[in-house]
């Protein structure tokens, strides 16, 4: 923390943070309290009583007003000269204050210290001691004791913003809060060359840094961790705790410090919310568990006692309301970059958005956060209930939801990677972000885990299992192991599908983007239609054939390079022993896969040979049921008659062919003697 080396002061107005009045109407030995009354220890008897809440103060009027001008106000508003009583309920600060103000007028001396400056100083504005009544009035001192003092000290500016939670609205009013904050910010984002670093591992009011530039103990060589000012800021309400992040921003603080110290509050307020112990957040939802934070922090008074888990009737509505605050606020300040904060910390926010309900623009921009940066999430955090929103187990239409955003950010990103805004390259330096080609591939394999896990839900519909499982492109996936895993488990689970939707599901996958494993398994599934069985064998033996044909070229590779190499002996002593090993389990996978591959190969031929068989006897039962009677009498009829007609031509007399009779020669007339 920053702290002054000397807070009292000296030499100024109110001397040694010590108020008096140099004007006396009433001297009093001292204030003494008896019971729930105050009584001013003089000879003179009180002709005022003032009560604050439960507390009577008995008094005098003169003190009281000649320094306030709330008092004179309501003496002369009564018209009455003998009152003798006013009530104060609304005075902030309460009793305390207003014992410290009475004591002021009295001219009683009066310790300034952080814990009391605020209220005091809401109490003199309330009273209207202002210098008009008398110069150096409370309203004067108390306001150099915040400027001059309070504002310098890191330790005192924090523990004045704490103060401040119970005087709104009149702290607000009266700045004292911005100012605070602005102080906070100015010493978190300064130089920390002149804070004397103590000891990281003491607590925190012991370990915090002094601003002390002449200060030369070895201490000081030490470097100050970026963020040795996390827990003393996280001590705030989340409204204050806001203001300084915002003003914190101001000042140009890098933004993973600042998504740092988002996550560092939300641990100490929200524990649920970070915790890395196994169900990743879910035990704190599913098995209502309570945790009060007044347990964590024994300095927070009067503020959220946070309840971080529990089913819905459990929170009570003002938990709940308190609940709901803190969350909305982080999601308002988290900083726009994309890597600030943690895609686990933001699931995990938006997991408790839901829950609690929190403002649906607010959720939206929260899944949008979730969206640029979505293919660093894990499927624990995936795993988000639907909390009553649909019959399903887990949120599915929010996952949907995510991976949309997460697809037109990177369709965004590879339309435009040169457009960038001014504050991403001072954040950056100047460096452009660039998309990391891998991240739709790792989205794909988070993808069909996810769907692996929500396929066992009986209620899980097919039309949202296939928009889920097709709403990737088909380049993101290289392997199609993960979705033909999903889509076993969702016919097991799910074992009353038709014949149509189990093709429908099937048509999801492609058999070629299987691998050995996964076509060997789907071979002998029953669960999958023949025809995909007959589509993965199919696609295998393309598989086989392609890799037969490229050992083949390798081994003519290596016959044609051999000569090169003087001998074998040579190649193995010239290589390193760890080579050779890997290559010697290399050779035995490729052995065992060239197995399998012949034992798939065999089976294809198999099933093949088999569906030949099946062919041929169906086309013979097909030729029997054409052969009816009606075609066989007409057969029988025009057999009877060719015979018939054979017959005659045996028995009757046979007629010259005309085409076969000699041609005629013409007659020759012979010459007569006669």
């Amino acid at each position: 923390m920053w702290e002054s080396e000397n807070e009292s002061v000296d030499g100024r107005d109110y001397g040694n943070s010590v108020l008096t009045s140099s004007k006396h109407g009433v001297k009093p030995d001292g204030f003494e309290l008896r019971g729930q009354s105050w009584y001013v220890d003089t000879d003179v008897p009180s002709d005022l009583q003032v009560q604050v809440g439960d507390v009577y103060f008995h008094l005098h009027k003169y003190p009281l007003l000649s320094r306030s001008g709330k008092v004179n106000r309501i003496l002369y508003e009564s018209r009455n000269p003998e009152l003798n009583k006013i009530v104060l309920d609304d005075l902030p600060g309460g009793s305390d204050a207003f014992e410290l103000a009475a004591k002021f007028c009295y001219g009683v001396a009066v310790d300034l210290t952080a814990a009391n400056i605020s209220g005091l100083r809401c109490a003199a504005e309330y009273l209207e001691m202002t210098e008009d009544l008398e110069e150096g009035n409370l309203i004067f001192k108390t306001e150099a004791f915040l400027s001059y003092v309070v504002l310098s000290s890191w330790r005192d500016s924090i523990a004045v913003l704490k103060s401040c939670e119970k005087l709104s609205p009149w702290a607000e009013n009266l700045q004292i809060v911005r100012r605070c904050s602005e102080s906070i910010a100015w010493k978190a984002c300064a130089n920390p060359k002149g804070i004397r670093w103590a000891y990281t591992g003491k607590p925190p009011k012991d370990s915090s840094p002094k601003w002390n530039d002449m200060d030369s103990s070895p201490s000081r060589n030490q470097q100050v961790p970026p963020d040795w000012w996390f827990e003393d800021v996280s001590l705030l309400r989340i409204d204050h705790f806001v203001r300084v992040v915002t003003a914190i921003k101001v000042k140009g603080m890098k933004f993973e410090l600042i998504g740092a110290a988002i996550m560092h509050y939300a641990a100490k307020w929200l524990p649920g919310l970070i915790s890395d112990a196994a169900g990743a957040g879910d035990e704190g939802i599913s098995n209502g568990r309570t945790i009060n934070i007044g347990s964590i922090s024994s300095s927070w008074r009067g503020g959220l006692h946070m309840i971080v888990a529990g089913t819905k009737d459990e929170l009570s509505t003002v938990q709940a309301k308190d609940q709901r605050m803190i969350i909305e606020s982080l999601i308002s300040i988290i900083p726009p970059q994309k890597d600030s904060v943690s895609c686990s910390f933001l699931l995990r926010l938006l997991r408790m958005a839901n829950m609690l309900k929190v403002a649906p623009a607010l959720v939206t921009e929260l899944e949008k956060r979730v969206g640029m940066q979505f293919e660093q999430a894990t499927l624990a955090d995936l795993l988000i209930p639907s909390y009553g929103k649909s019959e399903t187990m887990y949120d599915v239409d929010l996952v949907q939801r995510l991976l949309e955003h997460f697809l037109v950010q990177e369709q965004t990103e590879s339309s435009s990677p040169s457009r960038q805004s001014f504050s991403d390259k001072h954040m950056y330096d100047g460096s452009h972000r660039i998309a990391n080609p891998n991240a739709k591939m790792r989205v794909a394999r988070l993808v069909d885990s996810y769907l692996t896990e929500v396929s066992r839900d009986r209620d899980l519909s097919l039309t949202k299992f296939q928009v889920l499982a097709e709403a990737l492109p088909e380049s993101a996936r290289t392997c199609d192991d993960g979705l033909y895993r999903a889509i076993d488990s969702y016919l097991k689970a799910h074992p009353m599908l038709s014949e149509h939707e189990r093709k429908r599901l099937c048509r999801l996958m492609d058999c070629q983007k299987l691998s050995i494993d996964a076509c060997m398994h789907a071979a002998q599934n029953e669960r999958l239609p023949l025809r995909v069985v007959v589509q993965v064998l199919f696609s295998e033996q393309l598989k086989i054939s392609n890799t037969i044909a490229n050992s083949s070229l390798k081994e003519a590779a290596e016959c044609y390079y051999q000569p090169l190499i003087s001998n074998r002996k040579s190649l193995l002593e010239g290589t390193p022993q760890s080579f050779q090993e890997g290559w010697t389990a290399a050779k035995k996978d490729i052995n065992t896969l060239k197995f399998e591959l012949n034992s798939v190969k065999t089976k294809y031929n198999e099933l093949q040979n088999d569906m030949e068989n099946l062919q041929k006897q169906f086309d013979r039962l097909v030729k029997q049921k054409q052969t009816s009677a009606w075609s066989s009498g007409w057969k029988k009829l025009s057999k009877f008659t060719k015979m018939t007609g054979l017959e005659n031509q045996n028995t009757g007399p046979q007629l010259p062919n005309p085409a076969e009779q000699p041609r005629k020669t013409p007659r020759r007339w012979r010459n007569s003697i006669s």
